[in-house]
């Protein structure tokens, strides 16, 4: 039913490739400012940003203004997923969003509350249980600078994802497949693999991507199943924002004033990293999710054919 709240809006395939290299460009031109300010802080410096790697041009900028700029394309890509599905597909936010009436933002704060409790258990049992890989890197004034941009930024760059992937991509393959697998997988798989570059999988290995296809997979089961965002919106957004207040490490994309610091170098992804999000707390979140949501008829919503209602069922419920 979620996937079908494309046909409530003008669907054929073409206006899915522009709105696509629409929203490329959205990140392109986000991406601007960002590469304006490290040009000018190498010119500065008697550098040059070619050849430069990640890490690099991460490491030109002080940490607060690096995260600030690197999250405007984010912002960037969102505002052209809304502009492209309003004026392109005129289709409403809202049945991008969710098939029920209106946004439920209760769903949003269980998931956020919830994997936020989680996530930072997890952190804070690793720092107890192995308190040599950590330095404090608590700074007052910094700190308070993070939290004004992750607290309004963050939210923005993981909803941007969730409405690319688990909103315009997964309606969109929805409706042109006619099936509700293919976009399901195929929006894992570019999801995880658009993560290829991060530091992460240099440092941890290509292993690691088992967890960010996974965690697409994740992201986008709860989409099917829940008719909607609100949970994927939840969670994702939990996830990179308490990560981003209390840890940060030389290795990892979000270079912050976090309250901790990893001074770990692992040279792999073990199975607290990967194998465990993927198949044991994922897991345990779907069933709290089914119970709480009540959830049922997994095959039919997951694998199910995407039929596109008659025009007068589809007028009506433009109506």
């Amino acid at each position: 039913m979620y996937i079908s709240q494309a046909f409530k809006g003008l669907h054929e395939w073409w206006r899915y490739i522009i709105g696509t290299l629409a929203i490329v460009i959205a990140v392109v031109v986000g991406q601007i400012p960002f590469t304006a300010a490290v040009f000018i802080k190498a010119v500065s410096n008697g550098d040059s940003i070619i050849g430069m790697n990640e890490t690099d041009l991460l490491s030109l900028l002080e940490s607060n203004l690096n995260l600030f700029l690197m999250l405007l394309s984010f912002a960037a890509g969102l505002l052209g997923v809304f502009l492209v599905v309003k004026y392109l597909h005129e289709q409403s936010i809202t049945s991008l969003t969710t098939a029920r009436a209106r946004i439920d933002w209760k769903r949003f704060w269980f998931a956020f509350i919830l994997w936020g409790l989680v996530s930072t258990s997890f952190i804070f049992l690793d720092y107890y249980s192995s308190p040599e890989n950590y330095v404090l890197n608590f700074k007052p004034v910094p700190f308070v600078i993070l939290c004004f941009i992750a607290i309004v930024l963050i939210p923005i760059q993981t909803s941007f994802e969730e409405y690319l992937f688990r909103g315009y991509l997964m309606q969109g393959l929805g409706v042109i497949t006619k099936t509700k697998w293919i976009p399901l997988l195929t929006t894992s798989l570019v999801f995880g693999l658009l993560h290829i570059a991060n530091p992460e999988v240099k440092q941890l290995g290509y292993v690691v991507m088992v967890y960010y296809i996974g965690t697409g997979l994740f992201l986008g089961i709860i989409t099917l199943m829940d008719d909607g965002l609100e949970l994927a919106l939840g969670f994702h957004a939990a996830n990179n924002l308490f990560t981003a207040l209390l840890v940060t490490a030389d290795w990892t994309a979000f270079q912050t004033h976090s309250v901790l610091k990893d001074t770990s170098l692992p040279e792999a992804a073990g199975f607290m990293d990967v194998f465990m999000p993927v198949f044991i707390v994922f897991p345990i979140l779907l069933f709290i999710f089914s119970k709480k949501y009540k959830w049922n008829n997994w095959q039919h919503r997951l694998l199910g054919t995407v039929i596109e209602p008659s025009n007068d069922l589809t007028n009506s419920i433009k109506e």
